[in-house]
């Protein structure tokens, strides 16, 4: 570790995944915090109806699943689990730690994005952990980047914002207020735009802590977690490093893509993308306690589930962003639909 002042982005980068960084420990993302996917099965197979669905559309049996920022699997291995018999699923886990042991073997671990897809790309909670410049206004209101001293997490203002950044900065987290900060979320929307482009035809979903223009936190997101508790950001490997998302930057990153098949995306929450899925979070009928104790209080448990998936104030306020993409010929769209 250095002392050296950095760049909020380099910093980052290197604490999270450098040689020794916190996502190439062994224990993953679930030995520190809780996603969506380790909260409830459920969830896995709301994406599974979803994948099912885009097949469906696409008029193949045949499809790909690209689980994006995978951590060891959970996800795509829950849709494998979930999806029905009739439906072949090629699947692909994107992450930079190593294959975890006893992984399905018809999953591929890769570093990178395949491409040509067609089904659906799945980034849950990647963003986030793209690493961004951080901005801050100065006294005279003047927005400069923010260094950082890797050992402690120290910082202080460099240099003005200039150049791609400012024009982010202007468009998207306007800064006037000394001391107002924001993320410069530009990795984020050209990672999404690669997202994107790496579908033929199908959707392209990022789900994540979000927030839009007009209504962004004044002082930015910044954060740590270590060990399921929030903790002060110090980007020393010790911890998770993570903002909220731009989730409207990112969309808008993709309008280039519109001209070669995409339309124009959907940005929604994850209670109302989950409801769309089937997963509600309302109790069963009571009189089916009496009539089937068992199923009730199975019942009752998904309930419970899919309450804490679509809560308010919680998992059901993360953001959906949804990009359809229909690049194939015309003969693609030709064939018989698959089984439901």
């Amino acid at each position: 570790m250095t002392d050296e002042w950095r760049g909020w982005q380099e910093a980052a980068e290197t604490a999270l995944y450098g040689e020794g960084g916190f996502y190439r420990s062994p224990e993953g993302p679930a030995g520190h915090f809780r996603t969506s996917v380790h909260a409830s099965p459920l969830f896995a197979a709301a994406v599974a109806r979803l994948l099912t669905g885009t097949a469906r559309e696409l008029g193949t049996e045949t499809v790909d699943l690209v689980d994006v920022g995978s951590g060891r699997g959970e996800l795509v291995t829950g849709v494998l689990g979930a999806v029905p018999e009739w439906l072949t699923v090629r699947a692909y886990a994107v992450e930079l730690a190593g294959r975890p042991p006893g992984l399905d073997p018809r999953i591929e671990w890769r570093a990178e994005l395949p491409q040509g897809v067609t089904g659906v790309v799945f980034a849950n909670e990647w963003l986030d952990n793209v690493p961004t410049r951080i901005a801050e206004a100065d006294a005279d209101g003047i927005a400069r980047y923010v260094l950082v001293r890797p050992s402690d997490g120290a910082e202080r203002l460099g240099d003005p914002v200039d150049g791609a950044d400012a024009r982010w900065l202007r468009r998207w987290w306007p800064l006037s207020r000394p001391g107002e900060r924001a993320e410069i979320g530009r990795p984020r929307d050209e990672a999404w735009a690669r997202a994107v482009r790496s579908l033929s035809a199908g959707l392209a979903v990022a789900v994540d802590y979000a927030h839009v223009r007009g209504a962004r936190p004044p002082y930015g997101t910044l954060t740590g977690f270590r060990a399921g508790r929030e903790v002060r950001p110090v980007p020393d490997g010790s911890c998770d490093l993570t903002s909220h998302v731009a989730l409207d930057a990112c969309a808008a990153a993709v309008g280039a893509e519109e001209d070669r098949g995409a339309v124009p995306p959907e940005l929604t929450d994850q209670r109302t993308a989950l409801r769309g899925l089937g997963i509600s979070g309302e109790r069963p009928p009571l009189a089916m306690a009496s009539a089937d104790p068992a199923g009730y209080l199975r019942a009752l448990s998904a309930a419970g589930e899919a309450a804490e998936l679509t809560a308010r104030g919680g998992l059901g306020d993360f953001g959906w962003l949804t990009h359809r993409v229909d690049r194939a010929p015309d003969a693609t769209r030709s064939r018989p639909r698959p089984p439901g």
